[in-house]
C-alpha cells in the first residue's frame, strides 16, 4: 500500500489499513509511469469535477465469469480530514445528506444481485456471495447508528451473505460508543479496526488526529465486550519529531492491548496533502531514510517475538488472524467496491467508482454504474502486476498459484530479473515461487516494479 518508488514498504495503502483498496486504485487504473507516483482522490466537494458520462460504460452483464470474494463499502464521511490522508473523504455532511447515502449505497448495491456464473460453459447468473466484507473509508463509524443498521440490512436483503467469513468496519476510537459497537457485533459485523496511529499526544496533533491516546484503549475495551474477537489497531511510524524512542513507546502499547492484528505504516507524503505543502515549505522535517528503515526492522523483530508474524510488508497478525479481505487484493483475486472512489476487479477486468460524492450519486441517480477508467488487462500486464501485489506478501509468488491464474510460468516469463535479483540477495527463489529476503524489503517497490515493466 505504499506510495512512492524508492521507499520501502511504500505501496499506496500504507496509510491505514483500507489503504489496500487506495494501493489497488493506484496500481490499477493508471499506465505505469503513473503507478509510481501518487493517485490523487478529490479531497472534498468542492474539488474540479471530472467529465460525466450520460450512461455507464460498464454493466455486470459484460464481466468475464468468476467467483468474486471480496466486497468493499466506501463510506467517505469524516468529522475532520487529517492532514496525512488522501483517501477520498468529505467533512460537515449532514444527516440528510447520510441518510441520501445510504439509500444510494443500496441502489448502487442492487445493479449486483447477480454476477455471471463460473464454470459451466453457459452464459447464467447466480447471487453474489461475497467471502470478506469491509467497510472503509473516511470514518465508516461516524454513519448514524440507524443508517448504518439499514445499510447493513440492506446488504443482507440482496446479497447471499451466507459465506461470508469476515466483515471487518473501521472505527473511530474518539466517537465509538457501546451501542454501536453491540449493533455491529448482533448484525454480523466479526472484526473491527481502530485507526489508533500513534499514542503519543504531541505526535497526534502532528498528523491532525483529534483523539486522544486513552480514547483506544477505551475502544478496544468496549468492542471486547460487545463479543468482538478479532481487532486491528493501525500505527504510523516516521512521524516528523518521533524517534526510535517514541517509535518503540506507541508499539508497545499497541501491544498491551493484545489484539490479534496490527498494522504498521510509514508514514507518506502524497502530493497536495497539508502535510506534504507544510514539508515542501520547510514547516518541518521528515524522519530520515534511514532511521525509517531502522524502524521498520525492529517493527518486524519486535512484533515477531511477540507472536505477531509479518503477513504482508505492513502488516502483523497471530497465526489464523490475517485480515482475509486484504489477501483477497494481494492475491489477485475478485472483489466489487461500491461507493465514491471504491476500486474493483473482476477477471483482469478493472474500474473505479467516481471519486466524487455528488457525481457518483448523480450516476447512481441516474440508473448506471458511476464507473470510470474501465479496463481489461492483456494476460502478460496481469501477470505482470500479480507478480507486483503477491511480492508484498511474506510468502511471495508461488509458482504454482501464479500459474493457475495467469496461465504463465513465473519462471520463465520473469527469467531474467529472478536471476539477477537472487544473485545480489533481494530475492529468495526456490521450487516453489519466490520472495523478498530482509535486503530485498528495503527496496521492495523498486524490485516489484521490475515485474511490472517486465509486462508493459
Amino acid at each position: 500500500m505504499d506510495r512512492s518508488i524508492g521507499k520501502v514498504r511504500r505501496s499506496i495503502a500504507d496509510s491505514h489499513e483500507t489503504s489496500s483498496m487506495d494501493f489497488l486504485l493506484h496500481l490499477q487504473f493508471l499506465e505505469v509511469s503513473k503507478a509510481l507516483a501518487s493517485f490523487q482522490s478529490q479531497p472534498n466537494d468542492l474539488s474540479p469535477m471530472l467529465p460525466m458520462f450520460a450512461h455507464a460504460p460498464l454493466q455486470p452483464a459484460q464481466l468475464p465469469p468468476g467467483e468474486i470474494p471480496g466486497l468493499y463499502i466506501h463510506i467517505p464521511f469524516c468529522f475532520h480530514k487529517c492532514h496525512y490522508c488522501d483517501f477520498y473523504s468529505i467533512t460537515r455532511q449532514t444527516p440528510e445528506r447520510m441518510t441520501r447515502f445510504v439509500s444510494l449505497i443500496l441502489r448502487e448495491a442492487n445493479q449486483w444481485r447477480t454476477v455471471q456464473k463460473a464454470g459451466d460453459g453457459k452464459s447464467s447468473s447466480r447471487p453474489l456471495r461475497p467471502h470478506t466484507i469491509f467497510f472503509g473509508g473516511g470514518t465508516p463509524s461516524l454513519l448514524p447508528i440507524d443508517e448504518m443498521r439499514r445499510l447493513i440490512l440492506g446488504l443482507r436483503d440482496r446479497y447471499d451473505l451466507s459465506r461470508v467469513d469476515e466483515w471487518t468496519v473501521e472505527c473511530n476510537p474518539a466517537t465509538v460508543t457501546a451501542e454501536y459497537c453491540a449493533m455491529l457485533r448482533e448484525l454480523g459485523v466479526t472484526r473491527l479496526s481502530f485507526g489508533a496511529q500513534s499514542f503519543n499526544a504531541t505526535e497526534l496533533k502532528m498528523l491532525e488526529r483529534h483523539h486522544d491516546p486513552e480514547d483506544v484503549p477505551r475502544s478496544i475495551e468496549l468492542a471486547r465486550a460487545a463479543g468482538f474477537e478479532r481487532l486491528n489497531v493501525d500505527l504510523i511510524y516516521a512521524i516528523p519529531g518521533q524517534d526510535m524512542t517514541s517509535w518503540m513507546e506507541s508499539l508497545e502499547a499497541a501491544i498491551r492491548l493484545g489484539t490479534s492484528h496490527l498494522s504498521c505504516y510509514g508514514l507518506t507524503y502524497e502530493s497536495n496533502t497539508p502535510m506534504a505543502v507544510k514539508k515542501r515549505l520547510g514547516q518541518f522535517q521528515g524522519v530520515e531514510e534511514g532511521i525509517e528503515l531502522e524502524m521498520f526492522h525492529a517493527t518486524r523483530a519486535r512484533l515477531k517475538h511477540a507472536g505477531l508474524t509479518a503477513y504482508e510488508i505492513s502488516n502483523y497478525a497471530v497465526p489464523g488472524e490475517e485480515c482475509r479481505h486484504n489477501l483477497v487484493y494481494w492475491s489477485g483475486e475478485n472483489y466489487i467496491g461500491l461507493g465514491p472512489s471504491a476500486a474493483s476487479h473482476v477477471e483482469g477486468t478493472r474500474w473505479r467508482n467516481r471519486p466524487h460524492l455528488g457525481e457518483w450519486e448523480s450516476a447512481v441517480e441516474s440508473g448506471g454504474l458511476p464507473a470510470i477508467e474501465v479496463e481489461t488487462l492483456s494476460p502478460p500486464h496481469r501477470a505482470g502486476e500479480l507478480a507486483y501485489l503477491q511480492l508484498r506478501l511474506t510468502r511471495g509468488v508461488q509458482f504454482a498459484d501464479f500459474a493457475r491464474r495467469t496461465g504463465c510460468d513465473a519462471r520463465t516469463l520473469f527469467a531474467d530479473p529472478l536471476t539477477t535479483l537472487s544473485r545480489n540477495g533481494l530475492l529468495r527463489v526456490d521450487e516453489h515461487g519466490f520472495r523478498l529476503t530482509e535486503s530485498g524489503l528495503n527496496v521492495a517497490d523498486a524490485i516489484a516494479a521490475e515485474f511490472l515493466i517486465l509486462t508493459q
